[in-house]
């Protein structure tokens, strides 16, 4: 009972101080990976970089102590991060205050549904997220992550748009204009230096490698070389009115923000007095609409203006006393010598402080990480905000443990350890409940730091303690050391992690084996690309789809003719191009008989005395109907009465154990009449070959001509 409350005691069975050295070494290891690619992960979550290691942490160490693999590495991942960041957009602006807690109380979500899942033993829950499905938006993602990191590779910015792939138009027109080539450059070598190590030896830490001599590079040359002016260093009466006119409409943003979420707090408690359909909520309600769309217009106001100021380009020029003046390009008095560099006014969806303006000469970099650890505290509980992100919280944790359970049954094949699926569960729930007390947001497992953890020959989960021990050493020490990391590194970082992601053969494979599910996973690819950054919708797509076939296939199961094949055995007559006997149907039933197909079993029995108009007697091989219910039972003993009330006779063979109870409490096995059902089809067919062909003029029974009656078994459904 110890061993399954605590599975990491288990560890130490046998353990030797040789397997202690090569768990140090690959937790090592695989914390030189994971700290540059968790700070990247963080921002694409649209949390600041340093999120990513408070992420990093607590929950490796959690998930291995109580999870069933040996190898399995958690920790930020790209997907969980892209969908943290579609799920917490429509709440908060990305980076805010508010926007940090709302992802840490997602974790909390997610952990939780998660842990029940385990604890209640659901794990199979996950498969409502078919294969095609995650194909479908495993590639999409991949696309959308990638492409989501192209403004920090350009090293523009740009507003986003209400669909991912006009913010990415967006990108690209800025992109033309005023691209900043030396983040551009970094990012590109960052490729050049992953790609080629990774080509040359696997083994070394080609990520960290990358971010450690760009780093360098940045340091040495002031890559990032920013300016803090008032509003009367921009020399453009112009371009100062533009900013007080944008940080007007901000505030009337803001103001107006604040009264609908007044009248919302005003609405709720009216609806718990009133009622929902109460003339005053509803009042409340339209005066929250028509703040919305007088948010919306003001936003749209606001977006011209923040166009218009990450537009320009400045000329700075140093005064002898160290201030510093702005020109817009081109508008510089004749003899003013710039300092050479290409300046902006740094501009993001707040207002600008007019004493403090920033200018940005140079590039974006991670700047200055809190030294640390984050202060342990519960995330605080909004039932509002919970009830909200629910819906995200479940797709998360279901894709989370989807992705991490791939990864760990893959390494099980390869090591032969035993993996228990809800155990997992449980692991990546508490890492990802004890991760938000630490300020993490949602986790799962990852399959390059996986592999990472098992090429460098992980015994026990101990390494992914080392690795978290390897995270807080650096939090505590070596944050200074990541101040001039650039963005676009980071960005390089992520877009080489994705590329994996994409899996083209996935889309052949799922047409290959049955073409619904190609299409279902290629109307999922396109539908998740449409709907980013509501990533949900693609999978509900897909999901949706999934099911639609699913009931379809269980509403109308194959109903096969069976006739005698030269081996032996009755096949598909259809498939296999086989005579039938004109007196006797036999037919096979491919499902559990139910509510939803019971009438198209009837429909399948009728259709076949139509067809045959010297049809005598019908055999049922029932080796396919696995269940039966009320509905299945009652259609079948209305179907007796009425092939036999036709003047035709009916009986059955294989049924199984469960279905024959069925039919004794029902009484159904009593009308059938025991001397009408078999054990095997070769037994009916010696029984009623006789009778079905009395005073017949068929020349030569297609039941009969191949070999004897007592050989003959049958194939589909479980073979006999």
């Amino acid at each position: 009972m110890l061993a399954r409350i605590l599975p990491f005691l288990g560890w130490f069975k046998g353990y030797t101080g040789a397997a202690f050295r090569v768990d140090l070494v690959a937790g090592v290891t695989v914390a030189l990976v994971l700290i540059p690619q968790s700070m990247a992960y963080a921002q694409l979550a649209g949390l600041p970089a340093y999120y990513g290691l408070y992420a990093a942490f607590l929950p490796p160490m959690v998930a291995a102590m109580f999870g069933s693999s040996m190898q399995l590495a958690t920790g930020p991942v790209a997907i969980v991060s892209l969908m943290t960041a579609a799920s917490l957009e429509p709440l908060a602006t990305a980076g805010s205050e508010a926007f940090i807690a709302y992802a840490v109380l997602l974790a909390l979500i997610v952990g939780v549904f998660q842990l029940a899942l385990g604890v209640l033993r659901l794990g199979l829950v996950v498969n409502f997220l078919s294969h095609p499905v995650v194909n479908g938006f495993t590639n999409a993602a991949a696309i959308i992550i990638a492409s989501s990191q192209l403004s920090k590779m350009f090293g523009v910015y740009v507003d986003k748009a209400p669909h991912h792939y006009e913010t990415i138009w967006r990108v690209l027109e800025g992109a033309v204009h005023y691209t900043h080539w030396p983040s551009l450059a970094m990012g590109v070598g960052a490729f050049i230096i992953m790609a080629g190590l990774k080509r040359l030896n696997p083994k070394i830490p080609y990520v960290l490698v990358a971010v450690a001599v760009t780093t360098l590079i940045s340091w040495a040359i002031g890559f990032q070389h920013d300016a803090q002016v008032s509003l009367e260093a921009i020399q453009s009466p112009q371009v100062r009115s533009q900013i007080q006119a944008y940080n007007q409409e901000v505030k009337r943003i803001n103001a107006l923000g604040q009264e609908r979420a007044d009248i919302n707090v005003e609405a709720r408690k009216a609806a718990e007095t009133k009622g929902d359909q109460s003339l005053d909520v509803m009042k409340l309600h339209q005066q929250a609409s028509m703040d919305t769309a007088k948010i919306e217009l003001e936003k749209g106001k606001a977006h011209l203006l923040r166009e218009t100021l990450r537009g320009y380009i400045f000329v700075g020029v140093e005064h002898p006393d160290g201030r510093m003046s702005f020109y817009p390009e081109g508008q510089a008095p004749e003899g003013v010598k710039g300092d050479g560099r290409v300046w902006r006014i740094m501009v993001g969806n707040r207002g600008l402080d007019q004493t403090k303006l920033r200018m940005a000469g140079g590039g974006a970099v991670v700047a200055d990480i809190p030294p640390g650890l984050p202060t342990l505290s519960a995330p605080t509980m909004d039932w509002g905000v919970i009830m909200q992100l629910f819906p995200y919280a479940v797709i998360i944790s279901l894709l989370g443990f989807m992705e991490a359970i791939s990864i760990a049954k893959a390494m099980a094949a390869k090591t032969g350890q035993r993996l228990d699926p809800n155990q997992e569960l449980i692991g990546q729930g508490l890492a990802n409940m004890i991760g938000c007390l630490g300020k993490s947001y949602p986790v799962s497992g990852s399959f390059s730091r996986s592999a990472v953890n098992l090429q460098a020959g992980a015994q026990t989960g101990l390494s992914s303690v080392v690795t978290g021990l390897m995270v807080v050493i650096v939090l505590l020490f070596f944050t200074p050391l990541l101040y001039h990391l650039p963005q676009a590194v980071l960005a390089a970082v992520i877009m080489m992690a994705v590329v994996g992601l994409i899996n083209v053969s996935g889309f052949v494979h799922a047409w290959k084996a049955q073409w619904y599910d190609g299409v279902i996973s290629i109307i999922t690819f396109i539908g998740t690309l449409i709907f980013a950054p509501h990533l949900d919708k693609g999978i509900m797509i897909g999901v949706v789809l999934s099911l639609m076939v699913f009931l379809y296939k269980s509403m109308r199961p194959r109903v096969a003719k069976l006739s005698m094949h030269e081996d032996c055995s009755l096949r598909d007559a259809e498939h296999y191009h086989l005579a039938e006997c004109e007196h006797v149907a036999v037919v096979r039933f491919d499902g559990p008989l139910f509510f939803a197909n019971a009438s198209f079993l009837e429909d399948q029995i009728n259709e076949r005395i139509r067809e045959m108009p010297k049809l005598r007697h019908i055999l049922v091989v029932a080796n396919g109907i696995n269940d039966i219910d009320a509905s299945g039972e009652d259609t079948l003993s209305l179907l007796v009465d009425q092939v036999r009330s036709a003047g035709y006779d009916i009986s059955f063979s294989h049924l199984k154990e469960n279905v024959l109870e069925a039919m004794q409490r029902t009484h159904l096995l009593a009308k059938i009449g025991e001397d009408h059902v078999y054990p095997l089809a070769s037994v009916a067919l010696s029984a009623i070959h006789e009778s079905a062909h009395m005073d017949s003029d068929e020349q030569t029974c297609p039941l009969l001509n191949v070999c004897p009656l007592e050989e003959v078994h049958v194939v589909g459904g479980d073979q006999e």
